[in-house]
């Protein structure tokens, strides 16, 4: 029941993840791909956002999406990583912010579905 799960203060030990993109599938595709990847149990995409920018001596204006990453502050140097290499920007915004503190099952839930599995314990989704 919602309301009832124990908050747990976790200092750091989890982390929201965010890095910008300038069109809505490339922000799709590497939410879907962190997350096959099990860099992160969570990639939410938000936007468009219209950002401004200081970018080769120019003032610059752009639309860009918000992706989201939740995971567990160990996996943070692959996910960055990860998004370096597969980012279509020259310098891709990838900051981190950490949890204070969480409700103890959703915590729970991040930490397992970031940790490796066994190929015959996925199931593919079904396609709609």
């Amino acid at each position: 029941m919602a309301g009832t799960d124990p908050v747990r203060r976790v200092s750091g030990e989890y982390l929201q993840v965010q890095t910008t993109t300038d069109s809505r599938a490339e922000a799709m595709d590497l939410a879907r791909a962190a997350v096959e990847a099990r860099l992160a149990a969570c990639g939410q995409v938000a936007g468009p956002v219209a950002s401004t920018y200081w970018w080769n001596d120019e003032i610059e204006r752009s639309e860009e999406w918000f992706v989201f990453f939740k995971l567990p502050a160990d996996r943070y140097e692959a996910l960055a990583a990860f998004l370096a290499e597969r980012h279509s920007y020259d310098e891709p915004e990838i900051l981190a912010t950490p949890f204070a503190a969480g409700s103890a099952s959703f915590l729970n839930w991040i930490t397992e579905e970031t940790r490796p599995r066994d190929q015959a314990e996925v199931v593919a989704p079904a396609d709609s």
